[in-house]
């Protein structure tokens, strides 16, 4: 569960997609996203980019966790993998990014989403380079 302390307020893109951050702590971020019409591709199914746009800012935070709100840590993607498996049967897309290694520069994660049936629907690996924290 997400600390109220730690709750930032929905960036502009963020809050037009619709993605919530339910739990975040250091090295571990979850995003749950609602099935909105809005999100939809031709065959009314969440466009892949949605997707990646979930899988990369999930893995994303997970490597920006610092603890304190008035401390943020930044990053951009240097790289994104994305795989397909799955079209969502549900009504919500749940999102998990994790930390798997890297450097003090340098930093790898891991993503999945699923729908809350529990059918996996996309996984990622990334590479991001931080970029500094907004404290120092």
């Amino acid at each position: 569960m997400l600390d109220p302390k730690l709750k930032e307020e929905p960036y502009p893109f963020q809050a037009h997609v619709g993605f919530t951050i339910t739990d975040w702590s250091d090295g571990y971020c979850r995003l749950e996203q609602p099935m909105l019409a809005h999100l939809g591709n031709r065959y009314g199914i969440p466009h892949g980019g949605v997707h990646a746009t979930l899988l990369d800012t999930a893995m994303g935070y997970a490597i920006c966790f610092t603890g304190d709100p008035d401390d943020r840590q930044l990053a951009m993607t240097l790289s994104l993998n994305v795989q397909y498996h799955a079209v969502a049967k549900g009504k919500l897309l749940i999102t998990e990014g994790r930390r798997t290694g890297g450097g003090r520069s340098t930093v790898f994660a891991e993503g999945e989403i699923r729908d809350e049936t529990g059918t996996i629907i996309a996984t990622a690996t990334g590479v991001f380079r931080l970029r500094g924290s907004t404290k120092g």
